[in-house]
């Protein structure tokens, strides 16, 4: 060990505070992790004469592009004129009559036109690495966000004619939008709305108990509906990056009240919102007093029979680690599990593995080392970039300049009402899972020994998100070439979590769904999407018949706790670590 590592020296004293103040100030992006793709991009375009000349020939053509639309434009006023770039399937953006009088029509082709120079700018560069490709194109795509004529009044055709037919009013609004926001952020306050999303009173209202609290979770086990239930309990294991009410929303589209009126008998567990107490909380402890001991008063409270389990997002991701430690030590008694858009596989993580990187993570645990967790703010904040336009942009020109809110809904008052991570936990989740891949490569140790899923016996139903941000599709379609056992893969419209909270009666859902035999061949993801039927409606009813499917038959529905065995009623359902801020 050099002198530079020992616990006295000035590189131990000095520099992780200098890297926690540097998260602090950067929302906890890696500047490094910016810097070097730029300067890869830089010399190796610097080293690549040809691709120059094909970008200096393109931006000739497309200068004499724009300058015959912009004759065209002022000549012919009103009239409809071939684009110089065609937007993009789902682009929404200067969508509008408004956009295509001049000069504004001029102005957004100008907009289109950049975007396109660099996109073949960021692309195609000889020798650099592909993830600092995407990094560059990303960084690139952000900046020219932030330029959109889109953004500001005087090139907005739309906040234009409304403030000249407010007479200002609307602005009027956007400030007074913009000082309650403030307020609120400042206060630590809920976003305006959030009122009426109470956890118990409005969201998270499905009737129950909690039968068990550790340090890290509480169990909830929810009240039967029908006279008779089918014999094999269900057990969620919800993310620990958000609260559990995410699958028990509003009556209407509570996927946990959807399951006990189809005969189902539910638990849930409810994560504790960690604070700096629990900086040395790890992987370890979330798989043992969150997974296991739930599992064994599951077991207390519905004895001699197995248990169906579902994990969401990183719960999913817990779960499959914890049901392939189970299969390698002998244990069966899960009677299948569910993954709902949660990654195994993390090769390709999709944009958000953008911002994972060595010196990203390590600027985090530098940071996390000196509060002792992670905020929900912080991981916003890569969430948002991810989603600029939506998120950012269209957000700040409707809220503060157009001068409207967007009523809040469930599912955004949900998303506010976000939690922390603890420091350990979450250095171990992207440093073993995200940067290492350890449980796809067969790596990823469970009482010191590893774990591979292709010991895996019981069912697996996994769902995918189309346009998910977070656990991309094909990401978490890779579990087929992790496992041998029997697969049935479900691709449904959404995103990471519209796509999951999908009830029936829900207009425009659709989903595919194809089963893959134990020991069968795997299809690529690609053959896969054109070998799935499509089917209308939401995945709930498919899930469902899956897991009647798997169930043993039905039975009287078990007693609320089993307060003999140390699993008495503690409280009523939603509990109190759902409440912690």
């Amino acid at each position: 060990m050099g002198s530079s590592d020992a616990a006295g020296s000035a590189a131990a004293r000095i520099d992780p505070q200098v890297h926690a103040a540097v998260a602090r100030a950067t929302a906890s992006l890696s500047p490094v992790s910016i810097a070097l793709p730029l300067i890869d991009w830089i010399m190796h375009l610097v080293s690549s004469p040809g691709k120059r000349l094909d970008l200096a020939s393109l931006a000739v053509t497309q200068a004499e592009q724009l300058a015959r639309y912009a004759r065209e434009a002022l000549l012919a006023p009103g009239a409809e004129l071939r684009p110089c770039v065609e937007p993009q399937p789902g682009d929404r953006r200067f969508d509008g009559a408004e956009w295509n009088a001049f000069p504004f029509n001029v102005a957004q082709q100008s907009y289109r036109l950049a975007e396109q120079w660099w996109q073949q700018a960021t692309q195609g560069v000889w020798g650099m690495s592909a993830h600092h490709q995407d990094i560059v194109a990303f960084s690139a795509h952000q900046l020219l966000s932030f330029q959109s004529p889109e953004n500001y009044l005087a090139s907005n055709p739309v906040a234009l004619r409304r403030t000249l037919a407010e007479g200002g009013a609307n602005l009027a609004r956007g400030l007074l939008n913009l000082l309650d926001d403030v307020r609120r952020a400042t206060s630590g306050e809920p976003p305006a709305g959030a009122e009426n999303f109470v956890v118990g009173r409005d969201v998270g209202v499905t009737a129950g108990k909690v039968v068990y609290r550790n340090h890290l979770v509480e169990l909830i086990q929810y009240a039967p509906a029908t006279p008779r239930v089918k014999a094999e309990p269900i057990l969620i294991v919800p993310a620990w990056i958000m609260k559990y009410y995410i699958l028990d929303l509003s009556p209407h589209n509570s996927l946990v009240r959807h399951l006990v009126e189809q005969g189902h008998t539910v638990f849930c567990i409810s994560w504790k919102n960690p604070g700096a107490a629990e900086r040395g909380v790890g992987m370890d402890d979330y798989l043992r007093h969150g997974v296991y001991d739930t599992l064994a008063a599951v077991n207390a409270i519905v004895p001699g029979r197995k248990v169906h389990a579902a994990g969401y997002c990183l719960g999913g991701t817990l779960l499959s680690i914890a049901a392939a430690a189970m299969a390698r030590d002998g244990d069966d008694r899960l009677a299948s599990l569910t993954l709902l858009a949660a990654q195994t596989d993390f090769s390709e993580p999709g944009e958000l593995g953008l911002f994972i990187d060595e010196s990203a993570v390590s600027l985090l645990a530098a940071q996390m080392a000196h509060t002792g967790y992670l905020t929900a703010a912080q991981m916003a904040a890569a969430f948002q970039l991810l989603r600029s336009y939506e998120l950012i942009w269209a957000r700040l020109m409707r809220d503060y300049v157009l001068g409207d809110r967007l009523p809040l809904n469930d599912l955004m008052a949900w998303n506010a009402d976000a939690t922390r991570m603890p420091a350990l936990m979450h250095s171990q989740y992207l440093r073993r899972l995200y940067l290492d891949n350890d449980l796809a490569r067969g790596r990823y140790q469970v009482d010191g020994a590893p774990v591979l899923l292709n010991r895996i016996r019981a069912p697996l139903f996994c769902v995918g998100t189309l346009t998910d941000h977070v656990a991309p599709w094909k990401s978490v379609y890779k579990i087929h070439a992790l496992t041998v056992g029997e697969v049935t893969f479900a691709l449904t419209s959404g995103g990471h979590n519209a796509g999951i909270v999908s009830e029936p009666g829900r207009k425009h859902r659709h989903y595919r769904v194809l089963t893959r035999a134990a020991g069968a061949t795997t299809l690529s993801a690609e053959a896969w999407e054109q070998a799935a039927p499509r089917k209308e409606g939401s995945w709930w009813p498919e899930w469902i018949a899956w897991l009647d499917a798997r169930s043993s038959g039905e039975s009287e529905p078990p007693r609320i706790g089993a307060p003999e065995q140390g699993f008495a009623v503690l409280g009523d359902a939603p509990g109190t670590y759902v409440m912690e801020r």
